[in-house]
């Protein structure tokens, strides 16, 4: 063999090896030392997420996530099904009569993620840390009403309040800021606000590894109170983009896309309809609402807000609009929401010729040879303002503003951003908004709180109704009953009278969406809006 053709043959040897030995290294240094091939999870599950989960304090807001503070951290109650509250880190609870002193009965022999002991002194330490910020929590009913927090022995906690507020038990299970930090997470000066030293917490997970803006994975907590979650851990990807965290979920390096908006709802029914996927929605979660300004004098008249909602096809458009994932809404809150069931509203279905006539009644009418009725050389001109990142916003915007065009309504459509639409509502600054109710364990009592205070665009939309000063006092007492009848009575009066004199129309109810690879098996949304859904879920490998 000449001497070329053996320089040759060591040339093509040394190429090949060096291309195996990459390859090799590429595959053992893949992912962090976590596989990501198809079928090889090691009983992880893989999800994405727009955003990085946070520093996972328990006691602050963004942009730490409600899921992930979930997975970790945990309330004394549980909001299930219904409404349903049930035990969780307290196994039982006494109110008093008069409404104001909680008694919590805490469960025995559990324990956080680095084996300290759960008792009454950390409750009260944790409760007393978010009480020292008002400011940063008062959004929270029953924060600015706690006069005391007691330990009456290891197991038993007292909440003592200032005035009876019934919501304190619901809003305890909130996912922040009321769970709870084991001693060896507080800083220093034990003020949480600023951070924690590490996040402690009694749930199902502990983060193991954590990459900012990256990933972060949890483990099962082997030794858990309650049950075990079936997955061994779950690794949260961090995929801004939309369309790169469905190329991912199609490669198979994602087992679950779950969540509100997380993928849009065509691009859901497309990967429906491969046939490829399980999918999953959950109940409705909230109400997607119009809120109508009587301030605006245009709207100030009951007659033409009824003709604006009889004024479209709501069932066509929703379902247009959404592609059938959402429903059109007959209640201005999801009747899966506690005390909301059993309310008579009045029924307005589509009907053209009933929208002119109230319109004509109301003396807007419609010259001849013109296109947008009168009154008193007014035009009947209007505004609805959306959120110009919203699709769905946008296309029901345009829907609205054709089909009010055919019974002589000229309607402007703005797209705003998120903080200007939120702004501009509180301010007032508007004649027609989209707005959604915030869903369990929120609602019903903060959508009336909501409406009944000032700054918010609610006080000014309704300012139009002759019952509004009841109104705002049945509102302001329904927290403070102590008798369920009663409660159960104001709500239902209430409601009733907010949807039948028309500034809030419901327009459909908003749901959450999953789709998971077919070896993804038992998921299912939680009741609790902002609770991560993951402890049931099992994969086959």
């Amino acid at each position: 063999m000449s001497k070329g053709k053996i320089s040759l043959k060591i040339k093509l040897t040394f190429v090949f090896i060096l291309i195996l030995s990459t390859l090799l290294v590429g595959c053992s240094n893949n992912n962090n030392g976590e596989s990501t091939s198809k079928g090889s999870h090691d009983n992880m599950l893989t999800i994405a997420w727009p955003r990085d989960v946070g520093e996972m304090n328990p006691h602050i807001y963004n942009p730490s996530q409600l899921f992930a503070q979930s997975m970790v951290y945990e309330p004394l109650v549980s909001y299930q099904a219904s409404g349903k509250i049930k035990p969780s880190l307290a196994k039982s609870w006494e109110i008093s009569e008069d409404g104001k002193v909680y008694t919590f009965h805490l469960r025995e022999g559990v324990k956080f993620s680095d084996g300290t002991d759960f008792n009454a002194k950390i409750v009260k330490k944790n409760f007393d840390t978010i009480l020292n910020n008002p400011k940063l929590h008062s959004w929270l009913g029953f924060i600015t009403k706690v006069s005391q927090t007691e330990v009456v022995d290891n197991n038993t906690f007292k909440l003592t309040l200032t005035e009876p507020y019934y919501p304190t038990i619901q809003e305890l299970a909130v996912v922040r800021p009321v769970r709870f930090l084991g001693e060896a997470g507080f800083p220093k000066d034990g003020d949480t606000s600023k951070g924690i030293v590490k996040p402690v917490g009694t749930g199902p997970w502990i983060l193991e590894k954590y990459k900012a803006d990256e990933y972060a994975i949890y483990k099962r907590n082997e030794n858990y109170w309650g049950e075990l979650p079936k997955v061994a851990k779950i690794k949260v990807k961090v995929i801004p983009d939309a369309e790169t965290r469905v190329l991912a979920f199609e490669k198979g390096d994602l087992d679950v896309i779950y969540g509100e908006g997380v993928i849009s709802l065509d691009t859901f029914n497309q990967l429906k309809s491969t046939g490829k996927y399980k999918t999953s929605v959950s109940e409705p979660i909230a109400t997607r609402q119009l809120v109508m300004n009587t301030k605006t004098e245009q709207l100030s008249d009951e007659r033409v807000r009824e003709a604006l909602h009889y004024g479209f096809n709501k069932d066509a458009m929703v379902e247009g609009v959404t592609s059938g994932l959402e429903e059109e809404a007959d209640h201005i809150l999801p009747t899966n929401l506690p005390y909301t069931n059993d309310i008579d509203v009045k029924s307005v279905g589509y009907d053209v010729e009933k929208a002119k006539a109230l319109l004509d009644k109301a003396g807007w009418k419609l010259p001849k040879g013109k296109t947008v009725r009168e009154k008193d050389g007014k035009l009947l001109e209007i505004e609805l303002m959306y959120d110009s990142a919203e699709s769905i916003q946008k296309a029901m915007a345009e829907t609205l503003q054709s089909e009010w065009a055919a019974i002589g309504v000229k309607l402007n459509i703005v797209g705003v951003e998120l903080a200007d639409q939120v702004q501009r509502f509180k301010d007032n600054k508007f004649d027609i908004n989209f707005f959604s109710n915030y869903g369990a364990p929120y609602d019903p009592h903060t959508f009336l709180n909501i409406v009944a205070s000032k700054g918010y665009g609610f006080n000014e939309a309704i300012s139009a109704y002759p019952n509004k000063d009841e109104l705002i006092k049945q509102m302001v007492k329904v927290p403070q009953t102590t008798d369920e009848k009663e409660r159960q009575q104001l709500y239902a009066s209430i409601l009733k009278s907010l949807q039948d004199q028309g500034a809030i129309i419901p327009v459909s109810y908003i749901k959450k969406t999953a789709i998971y690879q077919k070896n993804v098996t038992n998921f299912k949304f939680p009741a609790n809006r902002d609770e991560n859904p993951f402890t049931g879920i099992s994969i086959k490998q």
